[in-house]
């Protein structure tokens, strides 16, 4: 038997220090240390990765919200701005909706990503659409805006959609409940988009014109370059192409050269642009016919007045439309206290040319015009003898009008020539606007009220209604005498009326032209003296209610027939070509 180890030949555990215990504690804090600043790295790096898949998407969206308000005003000149949105926000949708849904069949069937295409489709936007333009009066008002923005927008929507959502396949939403998780996505990028639209729409129409940026061009150029900077592809080199047509053929470039250029092709068709701007109310030019004689002011899918040429050298020049002329039958009105031209002041609520202004100062009259456009202004006094004998005012005739009822001020004439292209500024035909030029005349002073518009449809008849709800006499003219050929072909009587009110309930009667009232001019001597009456039972008969300052839509869904209405007149006046080339 092995003998008994004793006691003392047993090894014992030896306890550990003081130095080694702490050495220990540090070690394990290290250790704790290193695992927290690890995982606070990960979890950076995930924060980075995450906020970058937002910011692309953000900037994708961003650019296209601003390209939808772009591609919109790049078609109005040839379209007008009613007709090109009646169906655009129904092909943003669409696209958007595609692309966003589809996006994994574009990946798996595209031999390019979709974001590789984006800076190749942005850039040639510009070129399709110069070319359909030249197509306008084939496709017409209806088809014409779907192909021209199916051809060039909604495939720039379906390649942005899809990109978006295969940023946001990487997107943790993890701490979100998983039916907002879901939704998110889509619906936070497209809540985005229209707020996007919405500011840019606005940011530009303030700013519009003020250099080659702020032109529906050159947003257009900038825009395919920073989808280029935003999206590097490596067939940056196939874009090359269409920036060199944009900055030599498209016409619409406001640059000598393509303008140079724009003028040769026009002066072999008969006609030459003096200048052009773009501007807060939209594309403003001014146009002369060689072959005809006649000079007109532009403003989008619309003219503004004009004038021929041969009569420049007179006092005051001929106009060409005889609705303006007409407009200056305000002073034939008999008054209760007539006082002498000399003695009376006129306010009137925009310029178009200045043919109304300048005939009412030629007469000697104090005359204040309010014109929101400044770009219009200058057009009229630079190329259209616009004489003034007070400063102009370019503002809002609303705010302008409010600080007049302040100042008490009181007019014997006053005005009302809003138009821009198929539809009247809604805000300055309210009531509450009426009431306030209401209280601007003098008691036995007299307005004139000129509105534009299809006198088979009810807008004209809302119109009416408003004036008589402020004015107790009113009586109507228009243009020309209905043409019994186009009401039956195209069952539309589209026409310029003025509508002559007083603030007092005598009748209303006009007193006889003689020969100072004609201002030596023939167009006035035709046009001067109202001669069509429009009985208000000639007008759309339904009772379709007055326009308030908080129900303006009972005015705006009738715009858009009577904006296809006017396109269709425009084409007549001048030929397509000089629509389409701007």
């Amino acid at each position: 038997m092995a003998p008994k180890k004793s006691a003392e030949t047993v090894p014992s555990a030896r306890a550990p220090t003081q130095a080694e215990g702490l050495n220990r504690q540090r070690f394990e804090k290290e250790l704790q240390d290193l695992a927290r600043k690890a995982k606070e790295d990960a979890n950076s790096s995930k924060t980075v990765e995450q906020s970058k898949v937002f910011m692309r998407s953000a900037l994708f969206i961003g650019i296209l919200g601003i390209y939808a308000v772009v591609s919109q005003k790049a078609m109005s000149p040839v379209y007008g701005e009613i007709p090109a949105s009646l169906n655009h926000t129904k092909l943003l949708m669409c696209g958007c909706f595609i692309g966003w849904a589809g996006n994994l069949f574009l990946r798996n069937y595209m031999s390019i990503k979709a974001v590789q295409m984006l800076p190749f489709v942005a850039a040639y936007i510009p070129v399709i659409q110069f070319y359909l333009y030249g197509y306008s009066e084939r496709l017409g008002i209806f088809w014409g805006p779907i192909v021209t923005e199916s051809l060039t927008l909604v495939p720039l929507c379906i390649l942005t959609a899809s990109a978006v959502a295969d940023l946001m396949e990487h997107a943790d939403l993890s701490s979100l409940p998983d039916f907002v998780a879901d939704a998110a996505p889509g619906l936070g990028s497209w809540g985005f988009f229209k707020l996007m639209r919405h500011v840019a729409g606005h940011y530009l129409r303030i700013h519009a014109g003020r250099g080659f940026l702020y032109t529906r061009m050159g947003i257009e150029a900038a825009l395919s370059c920073v989808y280029t900077a935003a999206a590097p592809s490596k067939f940056w080199f196939f874009i090359m192409p269409a920036m060199m047509h944009l900055a030599s053929l498209n016409s619409h470039v406001m640059t000598p050269a393509t303008t140079s250029h724009l003028n040769s092709t026009l002066q072999s068709e008969g006609w030459l642009l003096l200048d052009r701007k773009e501007s807060l109310t939209g594309y403003i030019s001014v146009i002369e016919s060689l072959e005809n004689g006649f000079r007109v002011l532009r403003c989008d899918h619309s003219l503004l007045g004009g004038e021929w040429v041969a009569f420049q050298g007179q006092a005051i020049r001929e106009p060409i439309y005889g609705v303006f002329v007409m407009l200056e039958g305000v002073r034939l009105v008999k008054r209760e206290n007539r006082v002498p031209d000399k003695d009376a002041k006129a306010l009137v609520i925009g310029l178009g040319i200045g043919t109304t202004p300048t005939a009412l100062v030629a007469h000697g009259i104090d005359t204040t015009v309010v014109e929101i456009d400044p770009v219009v202004h200058e057009f009229a006094d630079k190329y259209f003898g616009l004489q003034e004998n007070n400063l102009p005012v370019l503002q809002d005739a609303v705010k302008y009008t409010a600080q007049l009822l302040n100042q008490s001020m009181t007019y014997d004439y006053i005005v009302h020539d809003v138009f821009t292209g198929g539809a009247e500024p809604v805000n300055l035909f309210t009531l509450e606007f009426l009431q306030g030029l209401n209280s601007l005349l003098k008691p036995d002073g007299v307005i004139a009220i000129n509105y534009a518009g299809d006198l088979s449809q009810p807008a004209p008849k809302i119109i009416v209604n408003t004036i008589n709800e402020v004015f107790p006499t009113c009586r109507i003219f228009r243009e020309s005498p209905p043409d019994p050929s186009v009401l039956e072909a195209a069952n539309m009587d589209f026409t310029n009326m003025v509508i002559f009110c007083k603030k007092t309930d005598t009748p209303l009667t006009f007193r006889h032209a003689v020969v100072e009232d004609f201002l030596h001019s023939r167009a006035r001597q035709m046009y001067l003296e109202p001669k069509h009456e429009i009985m208000q039972s000639e007008l759309y008969g339904e009772d379709v209610g007055i326009l308030m300052r908080n129900n303006t839509e009972v005015l705006t869904k009738w715009h858009e027939s009577s904006a296809v209405g006017h396109w269709a007149v425009m084409r007549t006046v001048l030929p397509p070509k000089i629509w389409e080339m701007w």
